[in-house]
C-alpha cells in the first residue's frame, strides 16, 4: 500500500470517513500536540496571503482566515475535501495538484502542507512548485511523521508500508527542503497515544486502502500505548 500512489490517494480521500476514523485514534494522548506547534509557526510569520495544499476538510485553512485575517487559497486533489473547505468559508478552494500549482510566481507569503507531502509521487517537484509560488522570504510550514511513528499500531494490525524511503518524512524532510529553500528549521514533536477501546484500532485498520488484504485484528492487551513521532518544518525561501 504505497502511500504516494495517486489512485490509492484519490480513493482514500474520496470521502471524509477514513480520515475521521484515523483521527479518532488520537482521542487520548500525552505530550505536546503537533497541531499547536504548527499553528504557532504559521502565526509567527504574520501571514497575509496563504496557500494551503492538501488541506483535507479545511479546518486549518478556515482558522487561518478567521483568526489571522489572512486571505487563503486552498488546493486538494479530492473534490469532497474541496467541498468541505468551501462549506467552512474558504471560497478560493479548488481541486488541484501540488506538483502543478495554478498560481503565478511570488503569489503568497506563506504556504502550508500539513500531513500531505508523503502522498506526493514526486516530492521534489511539489516542493519546487511551493517555492515558486512563494515570494522572496516566504515561508513553508510542512508537517509530517517519522517512518517509525505508530509502529506499535502497525505491528498489531499487520500493516507494512511500502516505498517508505521515497516519501517526505522526519528522516529526510530537511534534506529535501534544502534543495529549494535557503533556511530550514525542524521541530520534532513526540507524544504517546493511549488506546483504550479495541474498536478504535479496528476502525483505523478498516480505514486503510487495501484493508481487505490485511489479516483480521488479533487479540491484544488494552490499553495499547503507541508512539506518535511528528516533525514540523519551517522553510524560508
Amino acid at each position: 500500500m504505497p502511500v504516494n500512489d495517486p489512485a490509492l490517494v484519490r480513493d482514500q480521500y474520496a470521502t471524509e470517513r477514513n480520515l475521521r476514523a484515523r483521527q479518532d485514534l488520537y482521542e487520548d494522548t500525552e505530550g505536546d500536540d503537533p497541531r499547536n506547534v504548527a499553528w504557532a509557526a504559521i502565526a509567527a510569520g504574520r501571514p497575509r496571503r496563504v496557500l494551503e495544499v492538501g488541506g483535507g476538510p479545511g479546518e486549518l485553512a478556515a482558522r487561518v482566515a478567521r483568526e489571522l485575517g489572512a486571505s487563503v487559497d486552498y488546493v486538494d486533489l479530492s473534490p469532497r475535501m474541496v467541498e468541505l473547505a468551501r462549506e467552512r468559508g474558504i471560497e478560493q478552494a479548488q481541486v488541484g495538484d501540488v506538483q502543478d500549482l495554478p498560481f503565478a510566481d511570488d503569489s503568497f507569503d506563506t504556504a502550508i502542507a500539513a500531513w500531505m507531502l508523503y502522498h506526493v509521487p514526486d516530492v521534489d517537484r511539489g516542493l519546487a512548485e511551493l517555492a515558486r509560488v512563494l515570494e522572496r522570504s516566504g515561508r513553508l510550514v510542512a508537517v509530517t511523521n517519522s517512518l517509525g511513528s505508530l509502529k506499535e499500531l502497525r505491528d498489531v494490525i499487520g500493516w507494512r508500508q511500502s516505498d517508505v524511503a521515497s516519501v517526505f518524512s522526519r528522516e529526510n524532510g530537511a534534506a529535501l527542503l534544502r534543495r529549494h529553500f535557503a533556511e530550514v528549521r525542524q521541530h520534532d514533536v513526540d507524544r504517546r497515544i493511549v488506546v483504550r477501546r479495541r474498536e478504535q484500532v479496528v476502525a483505523y485498520r478498516n480505514s486503510l486502502t487495501g484493508a481487505d488484504a490485511l489479516p483480521p485484528v488479533p487479540a491484544f492487551d488494552l490499553p495499547l500505548c503507541i508512539r506518535s513521532a511528528t516533525s514540523v518544518f519551517v522553510a524560508t525561501k
